[in-house]
């Protein structure tokens, strides 16, 4: 990372690596997002991971952890895709954060009685507060990159993350196998089903992966300072 009057792209990269997306690359990516949103349509659509009754562990979650584990996978064993991830812009990996506020939608099918309100609640509040704090953490990064180095850039993400883990429990525990979380049998089952399971078949996989690239970086950032401290 640079002093913070350098405000060039480089300056939110971690690595010397190219970030790029060119065509090749922008085609690949494409192709990936399109694959897995088309897969998350199919589950849904087709009921193909649908709880055959109530469970702590929906089979749904199968779609919220494969693409992760894929992820963590080639970032692990692939250095060429590492260097490249951890060459992705802050900027643009905190701004995704913003589309969080789609989340508000579990607060209107709340309202058509269509979700029950121990899982609808944290979720939809829970995306908005996020998706708000996404505007301040991005801001801060925009006026001095040097803040991708800070402790309220690591909570950020790591709140992020953490909303995921609350709603992921609500929607487990309220899917009908504790009957006293639910009233007028209300339960998560709408999340396992298209539309609603593009939340976990397809958007919560794409948000932790872009909290878990940013936090990546952070981590990389703080070995670089360390690094240069004992140098100094």
């Amino acid at each position: 990372m640079t002093d913070g009057s350098d405000n060039t792209a480089d300056s939110y990269k971690v690595t010397g690596g190219d970030g790029r997306w060119c065509a090749k690359r922008a085609a690949l990516g494409l192709a990936v997002v399109a694959f897995f949103f088309l897969l998350a349509y199919l589950v849904g659509s087709e009921g193909w991971l649908a709880s055959a009754e109530p469970s702590l562990m929906s089979p749904i979650a199968l779609t919220v952890v494969g693409p992760i584990l894929l992820f963590l996978l080639a970032f692990a064993f692939l250095a060429r895709f590492r260097r490249f991830m951890l060459a992705q812009d802050l900027r643009m990996l905190t701004a995704l954060q913003l589309w969080r506020v789609i989340g508000f939608a579990f607060l209107l099918v709340l309202a058509l009685d269509g979700l029950p309100p121990i899982f609808a609640w944290p979720a939809g509040l829970g995306d908005l507060a996020i998706g708000f704090a996404a505007a301040v953490v991005l801001s801060r990064l925009l006026a001095n990159p040097r803040f991708a180095g800070h402790g309220g850039f690591l909570a950020f993400h790591l709140l992020g993350l953490m909303d995921f883990v609350v709603a992921i429990v609500a929607a487990n525990l309220t899917s009908g196998v504790l009957p006293g979380l639910v009233s007028g049998g209300i339960t998560s089952a709408p999340l396992e089903v298209w539309p609603l399971n593009v939340f976990p078949s397809f958007l919560v996989p794409f948000f932790v992966i872009a909290h878990l690239i940013a936090l990546f970086q952070f981590i990389e950032i703080r070995r670089s300072t360390i690094r240069h401290q004992a140098t100094a």
